[in-house]
């Protein structure tokens, strides 16, 4: 089985982005960017399916602009991905919906696989739209929200589960299809070091923007207007007590005399 794995750079969850000067993009000089924690769980999901499966291979793509690509190529190639294709976005734009999936929908064409896995949603927009976007892109079966993903290789279907109202439904297709994976069967394995100093000096095939199709650079027709970071959290009140009970006393007259919460 061919496995393309799609995954997105965000910066580390600890960052503290601001906007530049002009508000219109956040600033992301000397920023780390690291895989998206559902991304993460797609290469999991991958390997796990690489390991059941001989001859099984896995290529990890990502769409965006240096050197935020090549880190987390070279992560997931750390983890055990075979091969890495980063395609690149124009110079001096952070792609939108439309581009990301025409962008990610000329490398499935380039690289046929049976499977296109990646993480249900980033961890920056959190939008969860580019799995079911691109499936639609490829004609083929896709979804979101998928755990529990596995490979019926005497029926070729994939079959998995998803949650939704509080019950599970189990689900399959035939493949090809497109995953957008909620959790893998495992939690993400962490790279060993003789592996990353191994991903150091593996190749990058890399699609340069000038080869992706017009409609990728046209797309972006939406863009942020402004950035604001929120107001500074103020009211911050310390209550002193002598027991848990005077505390909660304490704490409920404020509630009702100065925040008038209660009646």
């Amino acid at each position: 089985m061919q496995i393309l794995v799609f995954v997105k750079p965000v910066p580390e969850a600890e960052t503290r982005l601001r906007p530049t000067a002009d508000g219109r993009r956040l600033d992301t000089d000397g920023v780390k960017f690291v895989l998206s924690g559902y991304d993460e769980s797609a290469v999991e999901q991958a390997l796990l399916l690489k390991e059941a499966l001989p001859g099984t291979q896995v290529r990890a793509v990502t769409f965006g602009t240096s050197p935020r690509s090549e880190e987390v190529l070279r992560s997931a190639l750390a983890l055990g991905c075979d091969a890495a294709t980063w395609v690149e976005a124009p110079t001096g734009s952070e792609p939108e919906l439309r581009e990301t999936v025409r962008a990610l929908a000329a490398a499935s064409r380039k690289f046929p696989a049976e499977l296109y896995l990646l993480g249900q949603q980033s961890l920056d927009t959190e939008a969860g739209m580019v799995p079911t976007a691109l499936a639609a892109a490829l004609g083929l079966p896709g979804t979101n929200g998928a755990v529990n993903l596995r490979f019926d290789g005497s029926r070729q279907l994939l079959c998995f589960d998803r949650e939704r109202g509080g019950e599970i439904e189990s689900w399959e297709f035939p493949v090809p299809g497109v995953i957008g994976l909620k959790q893998a069967a495992n939690d993400p394995r962490a790279a060993k070091l003789q592996n990353i100093l191994k991903s150091r000096k593996l190749p990058i095939d890399r699609i340069p923007a000038s080869e992706l199709p017009a409609a990728v650079a046209d797309a972006g027709t939406v863009r942020p207007a402004l950035f604001t970071l929120p107001p500074a959290r103020t009211g911050a009140k310390l209550i002193e007590y002598t027991s848990p009970e005077d505390a909660a006393h304490k704490l409920v007259r404020i509630l009702r005399e100065e925040a008038k919460v209660f009646p």
